[in-house]
This record gives structure tokens, sequence and C-alpha cells, in this order.
């Protein structure tokens, strides 16, 4: 049985680079983030056209826009919720199973708001990416067009990071360079391996 390694992570703690470093290694992952730019060239364009007018471009959902329509509306996100979370878990019961037939001894579902949305019950471990609040701050606040009240508003929507460490399995610190990552990723593989999973995917 495939032994499912959920990873997460608050914005800026460097969730995506740890992410790649399984992969890097040969683990199949699953990118909840990357499935949903999918969807928003495919599946969800008609019913987020719908929910939200306006934020529909040539064929393909406007990020932006759609930003806009939801950012700091709550009820609006839980509209966009409850269109993209059914599809996104689609695709990554689809990936588990390939997964599964493939015979993979480890699967990464790399999910942001596992624990937000209950998502570890899933999973046969989490790992938690983290970083000191002034690293992702920085971080977060030299990407483009981001601003301190955007940053407020998206971790108003996120557990903090000291709660989501107390559900981890494992963490990974990334404020001390890639190299150090790489060597955590490193022992976290050698701690799973040959582990079986417990097919809490397929359970739940």
């Amino acid at each position: 049985m495939t032994f499912v390694l959920g990873l997460t992570g608050s914005i800026g703690m460097g969730k995506s680079t740890t992410a790649g470093l399984f992969e890097k290694r040969g683990v199949p992952l699953h990118d909840a983030d990357a499935a949903v730019h999918r969807l928003h060239r495919g599946r969800a364009v008609v019913p987020i056209a719908a929910a939200f007018p306006g934020t529909v471009v040539d064929g393909a959902v406007d990020r932006a826009r759609l930003g806009a329509a939801v950012l700091g509306k709550p009820d609006a996100l839980k509209r966009l919720e409850a269109i993209l979370h059914p599809l996104v878990r689609e695709e990554e019961e689809a990936f588990l199973a390939r997964c599964r037939a493939e015979g993979a001894g480890l699967a990464v579902i790399d999910v942001p708001l596992l624990l937000e949305t209950g998502g570890q019950g899933r999973c046969d471990a989490v790992l938690v990416v983290t970083a000191p609040a002034e690293v992702q701050r920085e971080r977060v606040l030299a990407r483009p067009g981001m601003t301190a009240d955007k940053l407020e508003a998206i971790l108003s929507r996120q557990m903090p990071d000291a709660e989501k460490r107390r559900h981890a399995h494992f963490l990974v610190d990334t404020s001390r360079g890639l190299m150090a990552a790489e060597r955590q990723v490193g022992s976290i593989l050698m701690a799973l391996a040959g582990r079986p999973g417990r097919g809490a995917a397929s359970n739940s």
C-alpha cells in the first residue's frame, strides 16, 4: 500500500521548494495549486463564470479578477471553494490510484490548506514546512503585487504556523537554506523507507 505523505505549510514558508526536493528524488507528487491552475483553464471555467461574472477572460479564469472577487469576502470564498475543492480532490484521488497501481512506495500530496480542511485524515503522515515569522513576511512581501493588507487577509484563512507544527509528524525548516532543506528531506525519506501506508487516502 502506498504511503501517503501530506505536505503543507503557510504562505512564504518554502512549501513549493520543498515539494520540488521530493520530486527531485523521484517521489510522485500531486500539487493542488497546479491542479487549480489546470482547472482554471478547464472544468472549473463554466461554474466559476456562473458564480463570479466577469472573472473569465478568453475562456480561462483570470486569477487577478477572481482574487479581487473573493479576497476578504468569506461568503464568496466559500462559494469558490465549493466549486474547486471537489474537483481538486478528484484529481488527487486519480493520482493516488495511479500510484497504487504502479506500486509506488511513497506519494506526496502538496495541499496548502491540508490541515484547515481536515485533509490530514486521508494521509499516513503530515509534513509541515516552516520558517520564522520574520522570514515568512520578508519572502511574501517581496512578491510582485503583494501588500501587507493582502498578506494579513491570506494569513487570516490559514492555521497559525505554531498550530500546524503541532499536527506534524515531520518538519522541514527552510530558513537555513536549500542544502539544509535537502538534508531534512533526505532524513524523512530514510525514515519512511519501506513503511507501508494504511490506505487512509482511499477510505476517507
